[in-house]
């Protein structure tokens, strides 16, 4: 098994001004070409740092990917430290040259001297041309390691790494262990229940596959990983282990991909030819942007509402004053009434509908922090439930989501529907 290495570089990435998305979405990729990531290293924008982060590097990766400080800015410096690690010097390339300048084209801007310095590349580097971007690509070789430079924002790593990195190193390293995972979403436990309901079943497993829990607001991904150099082998034990956990968790079970509650909806709802609606009140539109940021999601989401004020709630989905004075807005009959003045307005045939106390204020000895009411409807049918969460606000707005999805997915699962 190849061993990998992540660098990532900058400075906001160490203050948590940007969250890294980079590794994360490398170590998919790396995973599925059979390349095993060993290591993960964040290191700001200081040469010392980051000579030091690459000795570690190589002194116990074949592969290095570093991402990163290599932008137009002059506080981009991993360039210039690339070239002190590898004894080198930068030379002037008019092939990368012509290659920024039609980028920048591409854009309608003008080539300035600060993207004609990205022509500026390590001598003894082997220079991969990013088409996405201005900031090209280096690809080091030493002592039968490998390391690759490669631009920090998002969409410029992910090109060059599907078109040019990854199909280089597959060639370069042949794969010769083979990684499989199977994920469950599951519902109806916590970590710990789920831990002792399985404990035998876990026990049992080969050395070659391993269990890992990751909790979800709610919901926990549960993933079966498995290496082996027999691919037949593993695939058929994999299956195995498969088959055995469908058993224990039944209808525990909410997917058998690593699909998200929305992803999930997103499907059942185009197979089913259904369209939804949304009323949000302690949520705050974070149901909405779930669905929303996923393609094709037009086909089937009609709108939403944020009813975060009384008057909204009455004014705009029709809920009675008198039953948000009597009942109070976090109630089952204002969330009733919130999901069907969403599917009337909307013509919808589902509806969900949130209201409660995020916190972490607000909360009262009747209705605690963490109270959330939550409606479904699908065409004349309507449910409702009463949640008790925590008393931490990020926490409750995710979790009444998840509830909400898992609630509606029950109810389009229903035999009858």
């Amino acid at each position: 098994m190849i061993n990998v290495e992540i660098i990532t570089i900058g400075d906001e990435l160490l203050i948590g001004q940007v969250i890294d998305t980079n590794s994360a979405w490398m170590a998919v990729e790396l995973n599925k070409a059979g390349l095993d990531v060993k290591y993960k290293t964040t290191v700001g924008d200081d040469e010392k740092d980051i000579l030091d982060a690459f000795e570690r590097a190589f002194s116990r990766a074949s592969v290095i990917l570093v991402t990163g400080g290599i932008g137009p800015t002059k506080d981009d410096i991993t360039k210039k430290t690339l070239c002190k690690f590898f004894h080198t010097r930068l030379i002037f390339d008019e092939k990368t040259l012509a290659v920024v300048k039609s980028v920048i084209e591409g854009l309608g801007k003008e080539l300035n001297e600060l993207t004609r310095a990205q022509a500026w590349v390590p001598e003894n580097a082997s220079v991969i041309q990013n088409k996405v971007g201005t900031a090209p690509v280096t690809w080091f070789e030493k002592e039968g390691k490998i390391l690759v430079s490669m631009p920090g924002v998002p969409f410029e790593m992910k090109w060059v790494m599907t078109h040019e990195i990854l199909p280089r190193l597959k060639e370069v390293f042949p794969v010769s262990d083979f990684i499989l995972h199977q994920t469950f979403w599951v519902k109806n436990y916590t970590e710990s229940q789920l831990a002792l309901h399985i404990t035998l079943f876990e026990d049992n497993l080969p050395g070659f596959i391993k269990l890992a829990y990751l909790p979800n607001y709610g919901l926990i991904r549960l993933r079966l990983t498995g290496k082996s150099s027999n691919e037949a082998e593993l695939r058929k034990e994999m299956s195995t282990q498969r088959e055995k956990l469908i058993h224990l968790l039944g209808n525990d079970i909410v997917s058998e991909e690593d699909h998200s509650p929305e992803f999930i909806l997103h499907e059942i709802l185009q197979q089913k030819g259904l369209t939804l609606s949304l009323a949000e009140s302690c949520t705050g539109g974070k149901l909405a942007s779930l669905f929303t940021a996923i393609p094709g999601s037009s086909r089937y989401f009609k709108g939403g509402v944020v009813s975060y004020t009384n008057e909204a709630k009455n004014e705009i989905l029709g809920v009675s004053n008198t039953e948000i004075e009597e009942k109070g807005a976090v109630s089952r009959s204002v969330v009733e009434q919130m999901a069907l003045g969403a599917q009337r307005i909307f013509h919808s045939d589902c509806a969900m509908a949130t209201s409660g106390i995020a916190g972490p204020g607000g909360g009262s000895p009747g209705k605690p922090v963490g109270t959330v009411w939550i409606a479904v409807a699908y065409k004349n049918k309507l449910v409702s439930e009463k949640f008790q969460f925590s008393n931490n606000r990020e926490s409750n707005i995710i979790r009444a989501s998840n509830t909400a999805m898992m609630m509606l997915l029950s109810m389009l699962s229903a035999p009858s529907s």
